[in-house]
């Protein structure tokens, strides 16, 4: 199997982690009956460490699509190379670091390794369309 196929598997569970971690915190603030319930009521804001769950959540969410076009796209071109596989652990290994970083709210450092995510993507989807 390629290893951008294995790096996608564990981006699946990296995407669990950020799910459960979020709820959790959400659940922590909100109660145990507002998780199981329909969700329905107007809630207040959410307390700085649940929200910046939430955030880095939304974030990855917002850029899964493109490493799973990228990872997997090189995969089904037979596109596949060392610069791909580093690529894409560079990418993984960025987004893993993300999560704790966003969760303490540390600044500045969050950013540039989002930035190191990006331009992994970048390098695979340069290779997708012109490698």
């Amino acid at each position: 199997m390629p290893v951008e196929l294995t790096i996608l598997g564990l981006a699946a569970i990296l995407l669990l982690a950020h799910i459960m971690t979020a709820i959790r915190a959400k659940t922590r603030q909100y109660g145990v009956e507002w998780n199981m319930g329909a969700r329905d009521e107007a809630l207040p804001p959410l307390d700085p460490v649940a929200g910046r769950l939430e955030r880095a959540r939304d974030n990855f969410l917002e850029t899964l699509p493109i490493a799973i076009i990228a990872l997997g796209g090189v995969v089904l071109a037979g596109k596949t190379s060392q610069v791909t596989a580093i690529a894409g652990w560079v990418w993984l290994g960025a987004r893993v670091l993300y999560l704790p970083l966003y969760w303490a709210g540390v600044p500045k450092i969050r950013s540039y390794v989002w930035g190191v995510a990006l331009i992994a993507l970048l390098v695979l989807l340069g290779v997708l369309l012109l490698g």
